[in-house]
């Protein structure tokens, strides 16, 4: 799996929110400024070319649906930044949160007990 670019992750939330849809079905869920239509196409079949989306062809239309989850996107992603960000130690992460005081004592006891159920 590949990281997305900025522009290529909105595309996605619009298409996984939409579960499939047309091009103007995702554009039309951006707020304003909303990008042009061109370029939401392009994202889209960029997004065809790196796996993420597939297709059904109604004759010069198309219909796209995601084939990458967003979970498995997501679990991807994280992953990846806390290897290249926090050597992928997640109490590392959760330190660095609770050290930038963004973290309150509540929410890291919280945030071990989901670890720890995932772990078990």
């Amino acid at each position: 799996m590949r990281v997305l670019t900025r522009a290529e992750e909105q595309v996605m939330q619009h298409l996984w929110d939409v579960e499939k849809g047309f091009v103007k079905d995702i554009l039309e869920r951006f707020i304003e400024p909303k990008p042009a239509y061109n370029t939401v196409s392009t994202i889209i079949r960029i997004l065809v070319q790196k796996g993420f989306v597939d297709y059904k062809a109604y004759g010069k239309t198309y219909e796209y649906y995601p084939i990458i989850d967003r979970d498995a996107y997501k679990s991807f992603y994280l992953k990846r930044f806390i290897t290249g960000y926090f050597e992928g130690s997640f109490s590392s992460l959760v330190s660095f949160f609770a050290k930038d005081e963004n973290m309150d004592v509540k929410e890291i006891d919280q945030l071990m007990k989901i670890v720890k159920k995932d772990i078990d």
